[in-house]
């Protein structure tokens, strides 16, 4: 006998979908188009500033540190935003995955992070790697709680559309 039911039951359904067997957000081409769009000019940010500002050897990586805890507080505060203005559907959902999925989360580099970490440590510059490591994860969630203090007291009541 075959199933007529979910082709694919693992994988999480949209709440907001109308019907259960709706595709899940992340197979969605428009959702995809929304966190390329944000994704390419998260990435040509960050990207413009590690070439405008250039670390030399054994330096401190601002311009990944720098990114990184912007795209923290971004995150945060835009976070905070749209959850205070509704429900995750219709303009707000394609700001958070063009703005928070895309930008911020092209904006941010865990990977060059790493890197970064690991040519200090070759680099023997052992404690600027513990600094950068420490200062990295402390900061970025400062900046975090930061973005979200500060959106909470935004007025997003006249955002609501529901």
């Amino acid at each position: 006998m075959i199933s007529r039911g979910d082709p694919r039951p693992e994988l999480p359904v949209d709440s907001d979908a109308p019907t259960r067997a709706a595709s899940p957000l992340h197979l969605r081409p428009g959702a995809l188009v929304w966190v390329g769009l944000g994704g390419v000019v998260g990435t040509a940010a960050r990207y413009g500033l590690a070439l405008a500002v250039p670390v030399p050897s054994g330096g401190w990586p601002w311009p990944t540190f720098a990114v990184n805890v912007a795209g923290a507080f971004l995150l945060g505060a835009l976070l905070e935003v749209l959850a205070r203005a509704g429900r995750d559907t219709g303009w707000r959902r394609g700001i958070r995955l063009l703005a928070g999925t895309g930008f911020c989360g092209s904006l941010t580099t865990y990977s060059t992070f790493a890197v970064e970490s690991d040519l200090l440590v070759r680099d023997h510059a052992t404690g600027a790697a513990i600094a950068y490591l420490a200062a990295s994860l402390i900061v970025g969630i400062a900046a975090t709680a930061s973005g979200i203090a500060s959106a909470a007291t935004w007025r997003t009541r006249a955002w609501r559309s529901e």
